[in-house]
């Protein structure tokens, strides 16, 4: 088995309707996952740009 040597980001969860009481915590579970989800963005979008970007290849450090 082999695994990723640069795992692509997973998305994050979105909450459940009834993990909100809607009271106006602060910060309530859908100010957490939009933050979440903005850090997911952000990583995806530079885990992409490496996607793009050569492999070393190990041999050249022979």
């Amino acid at each position: 088995m082999t695994e990723a040597v640069d795992p692509k980001p997973e998305q994050p969860p979105a909450p459940e309707p009834w993990e909100c009481c809607q009271s106006g915590c602060d910060p309530c579970v859908y100010d957490r996952y939009w933050q979440a989800l903005t850090n997911y963005e952000a990583a995806l979008r530079v885990w992409e740009s490496r996607q793009q970007e050569p492999l070393p290849d190990p041999q050249d450090e022979l």
